[in-house]
């Protein structure tokens, strides 16, 4: 951090320069007369730090809710320690030698501090509740913020009559403690949306523009326009959409399409951006920049799909809907009730404290949560991480699953195949041509041959021509490594992944490639047919390479050379089926369907923005952690089930006792609390057993 304000701030005209480790930007200030954006990049680039503009316009609203709770947090964590050592002297001097009005004056100091600050810190329950009970609903925010209304005016009214019985402590400590918890949702969430807009820095960036007369300017990428030229070197990722004008090479468009193997490229070629160059300069013709690109409308495609799945309702909120009428109802049955028989106000107010406390939905408030703390631990022992709090509940739900091919299904390694029967002399001829390349099918060749023979020899005077192949010039003539045109063959399948040898006037020799599925991948479509679940696998790959996979891996249903806005489309319509997607994928293009579906996961491989996107992020190499999670969802939704079955028995029977008076408020707190205790229990026979 230290290094990029430095940077930053040795540039001319720079006021301040702040940077923030967690959200990946520096905030810099600086006068446009002397320098601009451009200027600070470059020099972040000078001392390592590729550097992007991102526009104040899509800065998300979540930075603005971040700091709103932030503020409440500390307000109500000041408050809650001068208000709890106040009352620590009241009750330090009760039964001793502190004056009645010298305690009397402490009561309403408390009540100084706590009611501005529950007007302030409370804001967001309350607004929540009122927005609820307006849409004529209940979630846990209504309970929170009565709970918290009552013990304030009680305490008021207590305090003006010079009663012991004041609360404030409790009501602005309970605020805090809530506040905390929202305020750390809210930053995950944040940081989570963040992720999606800093993926648009990846095709921002400075770009090198050509002018008509060769001159060459940098320009910040977003200022591209169509019909520009850039010139994008080797290692630099292409700032916008278009078509190579010049040159030829190889692309890394894993970044768009998923797919690992390089992409080769040469003069009309469509290029996109975000993807790498891998090999020679490229100068590209600009079709589409900045918001127009297919980046950003991933970008779009993933945002809107969390928006989307954001309206989820998580179980204890919909019981909430059933639960919380129920208890305010009681409530006040038991006040008025007791008023009607004749008992003074104070005594009825006392019996309806004890009925809220005995329904207090302490249980029910914990029914979900220690059940998901026990699955997270049982999953977190098995290389799996729940990353959002209501994963487990959407995983249980599901019917259906759904593959990413490369990264996911498979490892991402390309191998080659029948590598025990291909002729030694031809593969060990190959191996030695492709050891000083770093092209994915060269390295898997120099894997066969290590693995074949023990080792390779390392060949001399290699020319590699990009999108092309190897050559080296021997005493048995030219020996080449690459592409079937290369090589002089004219009548190659082309169904899959090739690379041809030839040595002079020989016979070419073909070698073939696939992607090596994960070690467990068949063994795991079949656990989770037989827990039936549909399985299908939906790929940006070709066709045959797809289905080949899909075969292997024993999945009927398959599609390939999808798009990411394909993928959602198909998600769609399983959900307008009425089913329930589990996505699995790992690259950046799979990020918006991981969005979009009900439940998701991905390989902790996977592309950041991905892992962002998922519900649960697996470790290993193998898949089985997918079962894992599926089966741990839907023991974890039984036992919550379980738990709302304790709080209801315990209710059923304690409920009757308190309204008819047979239970005073501390008599109310033991039982409930050892109600949440037994919920607690139960949910911990979750965390140990066997791995299935």
């Amino acid at each position: 951090m230290r290094s990029v304000e430095r940077a930053a701030m040795r540039v001319p005209g720079v006021a301040s320069a702040r940077a923030s480790l967690a959200a990946k930007r520096v905030t810099v200030t600086y006068d446009p007369a002397e320098t601009g954006e451009a200027d600070v990049m470059a020099a972040l680039d000078r001392v390592g730090f590729e550097a992007a503009p991102l526009e104040a316009s899509k800065q998300d609203r979540g930075d603005q809710r971040q700091r709103y709770l932030l503020r409440r947090v500390a307000v109500a964590g000041f408050a809650a320690m001068n208000i709890m050592l106040i009352s620590i002297a009241v009750w330090s001097g009760e039964g001793g030698d502190m004056d009645p009005a010298l305690a009397q004056m402490f009561r309403w100091l408390s009540a100084l501090i706590a009611l501005p600050t529950i007007i302030y810190a409370g804001e967001p329950f309350f607004v929540s509740a009122v927005s609820a009970l307006k849409g004529r609903r209940l979630n846990m925010d209504v309970p929170i913020s009565l709970a918290i209304i009552l013990a304030t005016g009680m305490s008021v009214y207590q305090t003006m009559h010079a009663s012991e019985q004041v609360y404030f402590d409790a009501a602005v400590t309970l605020l805090f403690f809530l506040l905390i918890g929202r305020y750390l949702d809210e930053a995950l969430r944040v940081r989570a949306r963040g992720e999606a807009q800093n993926l648009l820095s990846l095709q921002s960036g400075i770009a090198t523009v050509v002018g008509e007369d060769g001159s060459q300017s940098k320009v910040p990428a977003n200022a591209l326009r169509p019909g520009d030229r850039i010139l994008v070197a080797v290692g630099e990722r292409v700032g916008a959409d278009g078509v190579v004008a010049r040159g030829s090479g190889d692309v890394d468009q894993s970044l768009i399409t998923g797919e690992t193997m390089p992409a080769a490229v040469r003069e009309g070629t469509q290029i996109y951006a975000g993807t790498l160059n891998l090999t020679r300069s490229l100068e590209i013709e600009v079709t589409a920049a900045d918001e127009a690109t297919l980046l950003a409308e991933i970008s779009r495609l993933m945002m809107a799909a969390e928006q989307g799945k954001a309206r989820y309702r998580v179980l204890a909120d919909r019981a909430a809907q059933i639960y919380a009428p129920a208890v305010h109802g009681l409530g006040l049955a038991t006040f008025v009730g007791w008023l009607a028989f004749g008992a003074s106000w104070q005594t009825a107010l006392t019996y309806a404290i004890a009925v809220l406390i005995i329904t207090c939905p302490c249980a029910l408030a914990l029914a979900v949560p220690v059940v998901q703390i026990a699955a997270a631990s049982r999953l977190f022992k098995r290389g799996v991480m729940v990353k959002v709090p209501d994963g487990l509940e959407r995983i249980a739900e599901v019917d259906a699953v759904v593959f990413d091919k490369t990264g996911t299904l498979t490892l991402g390694e390309p191998r080659l195949l029948d590598a025990e029967t291909v002729p030694g002399a031809a593969l060990a001829a190959a191996a030695k041509l492709a050891s000083g390349s770093r092209h994915p099918f060269s390295r898997a060749l120099v894997a066969a041959a290590e693995e074949r023979f023990g080792s390779v020899e390392i060949a001399r005077d290699v020319e590699e021509t990009p999108g092309e192949g190897l050559l080296a010039r021997t005493d048995y003539g030219e020996e080449r490594l690459g592409s079937a045109a290369w090589c002089g063959v004219e009548n190659a399948s082309g169904q899959t992944a090739e690379v041809w040898y030839r040595r002079g006037e020989d016979a070419p020799v073909c070698f073939r490639f696939a992607d090596r599925l994960r070690a467990d991948a068949a063994e795991a479509v079949s656990a989770l047919k037989d827990r039936g679940l549909a399985v299908a696998l939906l790929s940006g790959d070709r066709e045959a390479v797809v289905a080949r996979t899909a075969q292997d891996a024993g999945i009927d249903v398959f599609q390939g050379g999808l798009k990411p806005a394909d993928k959602i489309a198909w998600l769609e319509d399983r959900a307008n089926e009425g089913r329930k997607v589990l996505m699995v994928g790992d690259g950046l293009n799979d990020a918006p369907a991981l969005a979009a579906a009900h439940a998701s996961m991905s390989p902790a491989t996977a592309a950041d923005i991905s892992q962002r996107a998922a519900d649960f992020i697996f470790q290993g190499r193998a898949l089985s952690p997918v079962v894992e999670a599926v089966e741990t969802g839907c023991r974890a939704r039984s036992m919550a089930f379980q738990n709302f079955g304790v709080a209801w028995v315990y209710n059923a029977i304690c409920v009757p006792l308190a309204m008819a008076g047979f239970v005073t408020p501390l008599i109310a707190a033991i039982v409930m609390s050892s109600s949440s205790i037994l919920v607690t229990l139960n949910a911990t026979r979750l965390a140990g057993g066997k791995r299935p």
